[in-house]
């Protein structure tokens, strides 16, 4: 967008659906999203199971809860998160203070860097839990699906917050610097000698 500092607009106009949806981050967040919604949803649905002669349902990965309630909670927590910055996102063009964009651009950052992170270890958690899992605790393989999504997606969540941050980041340089100046030091007219 031309003429807006951390990649806004001019600030106060009107809100554009059309562009909003348009943007490769507020894209990128709806796919975060779906994929937050997969693996939350694969694992409550499906990542529990019991055997015939058992009462108490066990963890597919492994029979390790740990796995499936860091699975569980990421996903609810992401889908959470992507809520919240696609509504930052709908709001951001009306922030008028260049220091104010700043702050939510680097939050941004900071955030997107932190789920990158988190589902890197949940990929690597659940698939080395579902590598070592005995397969004669479940025969006829139930959830299995579930559980592979749950990893797939684990997976893909990696590179979609990767470059949710990568944009974050080339939203900070597209810095206005004009517009920045202006804010900290108002034209006044020089005076005369």
């Amino acid at each position: 967008m031309e003429g807006g500092a951390y990649g806004a607009g001019k600030a106060g106009g009107a809100f554009d659906p059309q562009t909003f949806l348009q943007q490769p981050h507020t894209v990128l967040r709806m796919v975060s999203w779906v994929f937050s919604i997969v693996v939350f949803g694969c694992i409550v649905n499906e990542g529990y199971l019991n055997r015939p002669d058992e009462v108490e349902e066990h963890c597919i990965f492994n029979r390790n809860h740990n796995a499936c309630n860091y699975g569980i909670t990421v996903g609810v927590l992401a889908f959470l998160s992507c809520l919240l910055f696609l509504a930052l996102d709908v709001y951001f063009p009306h922030i008028s203070s260049v220091k104010d964009r700043k702050k939510a651009v680097l939050l941004d950052i900071g955030v997107s860097a932190f789920w990158a992170f988190l589902w890197f270890v949940g990929f690597c958690f659940l698939a080395n839990q579902w590598q070592v899992s005995e397969r004669q605790n479940n025969p006829l393989n139930e959830g299995a699906d579930a559980a592979r999504a749950a990893i797939t997606f684990s997976f893909f969540s990696i590179f979609t917050w990767g470059f949710l941050t990568f944009l974050a980041f080339q939203r900070l340089q597209d810095i206005n610097l004009q517009e920045e100046y202006n804010t900290l030091f108002p034209s006044s007219p020089l005076p005369l000698p």
